[in-house]
């Protein structure tokens, strides 16, 4: 089969699960084309995949550092026509490569372009149901919620990356009706690691929690908390620039390009709360201190998931002080993660997935 990805290039997460599967695929003689943005355009071509630049469909925005809705819908209010835009580059790219079938992740114009050019499409997300820690009950999550709960009735199949329940971190973020169930499919974590390739230790402190104007000062606090540390070895990662400055115990990196090889080695990982880093820490069994923004409509809630499955805690990050943020790590550092590994043998989300696009295949060709 010829599968076109279309992939959302608002960070690399979805870039990098979307490479990860379509490696997978093509080891069974499946040909995988992308379409995506931004920096997620660079990250996929460095892969060895063709890919075409699409339009972005809608604009996150801030404020004081933290995710707005209101800024994001007025900054989006041309998403009419990038739609649009997106639409027309999606369906010139399934006629010119003969696609046989469409993966979306998190692109919404693309399953519109499938529809019309009558091919089986899927939909990559671990979220329906969208809520924040500082407005849980606010009307304005609610219509988003039934706005996209609608949209994905068009979807042969939906692929939620994540365990089944009751192992679901992202279960906070879902609410399936029942005569749904069946077209949503929970695949797994869609990741390409072994255990077995990774020497498992205990020697730094990681840090990758996001590159934020509200979580630049953080990383100073996480210096300062280095400096009345010099027994532990603190080892940061982003590509934004502000970050302080390095010591002995305190090394900074920018772009790394296997960093699992990093977070095998440490005690704590702190991070934000995204789904895909969360799934790499209980992959390798590190306790989590999460640094999430109380805006955002997902962090939160895979936040509460892992505080209650024990393998982490969280902190608001319009809350953060250094001392709650060295209590944080002192108590993720005599924390036990539970043991996971068996999970994400069973759950192979690049296995499932196969399958679910096998299965959506079926059921498009026997309408």
């Amino acid at each position: 089969m010829r599968l076109l990805f279309v992939v959302c290039g608002e960070g690399l997460g979805h870039a990098s699960r979307s490479t990860k599967l379509a490696k997978y695929l093509e080891k069974f003689g499946h040909k995988c084309y992308f379409a995506s943005y931004g920096k997620a355009l660079d990250f996929i071509s460095k892969q060895g995949f063709t890919v075409f630049d699409t339009y972005r469909e809608v604009i996150l925005e801030g404020e004081s550092g933290y995710f707005s809705l209101s800024k994001t819908v007025w900054s989006s209010k041309g998403v009419l026509l990038s739609l649009a835009r997106s639409l027309r580059d999606i369906r010139r790219i399934i006629i010119e490569k003969k696609i046989d079938v469409l993966i979306a992740d998190t692109m919404y114009a693309a399953v519109f372009a499938a529809k019309i050019q009558d091919i089986p499409s899927l939909f990559i997300t671990n979220q329906n149901k969208f809520a924040s820690a500082n407005d849980e009950h606010s009307k304005h999550w609610e219509i988003l919620s039934s706005v996209v709960e609608k949209y994905l009735t068009l979807p042969d199949n939906i692929i939620i990356p994540d365990f089944s329940y009751p192992n679901t971190v992202s279960a906070y973020n879902l609410e399936i009706k029942r005569e749904d169930a069946s077209r949503y499919k929970f695949v797994g974590p869609i990741m390409d690691a072994k255990l077995s390739d990774y020497k498992i230790e205990k020697k730094i402190i990681f840090a990758s929690f996001g590159g934020e104007p509200f979580k630049i000062p953080m990383y100073g606090m996480l210096k300062e908390i280095a400096n009345e540390r010099p027994f532990h070895q603190f080892e940061v990662f982003s590509t934004s620039p502000g970050l302080p400055a390095e010591s002995r115990n305190f090394k900074t990196h920018g772009y790394t390009e296997d960093i699992l090889t990093y977070m095998a080695q440490s005690r704590v990982n702190i991070l934000h709360g995204g789904l895909t880093s969360i799934h790499e820490s209980l992959f390798l069994g590190k306790p989590i201190v999460m640094i999430i923004d109380p805006y955002h409509p997902e962090q939160w809630n895979n936040g509460r998931k892992i505080e209650e499955i024990g393998a982490g805690i969280m902190l608001p990050g319009d809350k953060v002080t250094k001392e709650t943020l060295s209590d944080a790590i002192d108590e993720a550092l005599n924390m036990k993660v539970p043991d996971m590994s068996y999970l994400f043998v069973q759950e192979d989300g690049r296995v499932k997935t196969m399958a679910a696009i096998e299965d959506a295949v079926r059921k498009h060709n026997s309408r």
